[in-house]
């Protein structure tokens, strides 16, 4: 698979309009930012929160927003809710906050940044749920950080089985992921980056756990490394992003493209109306 495989300026008319958008709701943060910069922490305790529930919701996990607020911000569980939906919470949330000192110290995005963040989100996780050959739910010990060894597949919304990258593949196509992030970083613009790199390390899968998370964590690792806010995908456009991401397996990554431009504005949104 090219990861560079469209001309974004000759075929996404409706994504430049959407970046046009984008660039101008991010100047108005940018302005309100520097008037009112007291406010931008508990924006940001905000974001960290919505994004936390939204991502993990995404994955099936059973924790309310409100629950995963007050996990948070008091350490207490609930009664009745598994105990990993906790532990994936604070992954998420501890991951989010490494994630900005990553950009604080500049570093790049690689292969061993990457599995630094997978290590994060599955810390504590000592079993995975998969599914084998014939279709049964097993589970298998965890191995945060390090990549899969054994194939990975995902049944769809159609019905259909959707086989990832094979294991022997993997490091070669995240090497090569890392190296088009790198290149095309000046060149285009930041939603498309982080988007198409969003869609690859899906594609990839390149661990037993934890990659929707990681693709989610990374996309956004991106924008923020270009000053712009996160992209949250909100778990109501679950069946949406699921279908945008099949689209993008069958050659057309414009409805995903579109996807994330529109979560991407409306977590501008939420910052300017926090703001006044």
């Amino acid at each position: 698979m090219n990861y560079n495989y469209y001309d974004f300026n000759e075929h996404l008319s409706d994504i430049k309009e959407s970046l046009s958008l984008i660039d101008d709701l991010k100047d108005q943060i940018d302005k309100k930012k520097s008037l009112q910069n007291e406010h931008w922490a508990a924006i940001q305790e905000k974001l960290r929160i919505d994004w936390t529930f939204d991502s993990n919701a995404i994955e099936g996990s059973s924790l309310t927003k409100g629950e995963t607020l007050f996990f948070l911000k008091e350490g207490l569980t609930v009664e009745g809710k598994p105990f990993k939906d906790f532990l994936d919470a604070r992954n998420h949330a501890e991951a989010i906050d490494w994630l900005y000192e990553v950009i604080t110290d500049s570093r790049p995005v690689s292969q061993g940044l990457i599995k630094e963040m997978n290590a994060l989100l599955l810390s504590g996780v000592k079993y995975t749920t998969a599914m084998n050959q014939s279709g049964q739910k097993i589970r298998k010990p965890a191995t945060p950080g390090k990549y899969k060894i054994l194939p990975n597949h995902v049944l769809q919304m159609d019905a259909s089985i959707h086989f990832y990258t094979d294991p022997i593949h993997v490091a070669d196509e995240m090497e090569a992921l890392c190296r088009w992030i790198d290149d095309n970083m000046a060149k285009k613009h930041p939603l498309v980056i982080a988007s198409i790199a969003h869609y690859n390390m899906v594609r990839i899968h390149p661990f037993d756990d934890g990659n929707g998370r990681g693709a989610r964590i990374l996309m956004n690792l991106i924008l923020i490394k270009k000053s712009y806010p996160v992209a949250i995908i909100k778990n109501t456009d679950r069946r949406k992003y699921l279908i945008t991401l099949n689209q993008a397996d069958k050659g057309d990554i414009e409805p995903f493209l579109k996807l994330v431009s529109d979560s991407l504005i409306d977590t501008e949104r939420i910052i300017i109306d926090e703001f006044q």
